[in-house]
């Protein structure tokens, strides 16, 4: 379990002093252009979910169920890694990474009310929403366990045959 708490807290702090030097040198809505025509600097908030998803509900409970969903993925994948010690490393890895991020965007939920982002890559008019380091780290997390997965189910096929 240790790792599981080394990633997290890395990963939560990198998020964290990202969005720090975000909201503490660029205004609302401003946009740094670091590589013209694919990468920008930006900053911007979310109230939804990944991609803006719910972010036009008008509900005061739409805070608290973000809240409430991060902290329940927080709580789960914190006792998955512990009952899958046995399993491979890269389990409790992708769950620090999937966890970490969930806390990233809590404590700026908690904190603002919205969550910041700041990473806007596109390419001519298409741009990928903005995101910051705990999407980042999900969305790794997630690969990771995806591709873990695939491995141990065809494991299991060729031990079957």
């Amino acid at each position: 379990m240790r790792i599981y708490f080394i990633i997290l807290l890395v990963l939560l702090g990198l998020d964290q002093l990202s969005k720090f030097l975000i909201v503490s040198a660029m205004d609302l809505y401003e946009v740094r252009p670091l590589i013209p025509g694919l990468f920008n600097l930006v900053y911007v908030t979310n109230k939804g979910a990944a991609f803006s998803m719910f972010a036009s509900v008008d509900s005061p409970l739409r805070h608290y169920f973000f809240v409430a969903v991060n902290s329940a993925a927080f709580l789960g994948l914190t006792i998955a890694a512990w009952k899958m010690t046995s399993q491979h490393l890269l389990y409790r890895v992708s769950f620090a990474m999937i966890a970490a991020g969930a806390v990233g965007n809590l404590i700026d939920r908690l904190r603002f009310g919205a969550v910041v982002d700041f990473l806007d890559f596109y390419v001519g008019a298409y741009h990928w929403p903005a995101f910051n380091v705990a999407d980042s780290s999900i969305c790794v997390g997630v690969a990771i366990l995806f591709v873990l997965n695939i491995i141990e189910l065809k494991k299991e096929k060729s031990r079957s045959k």
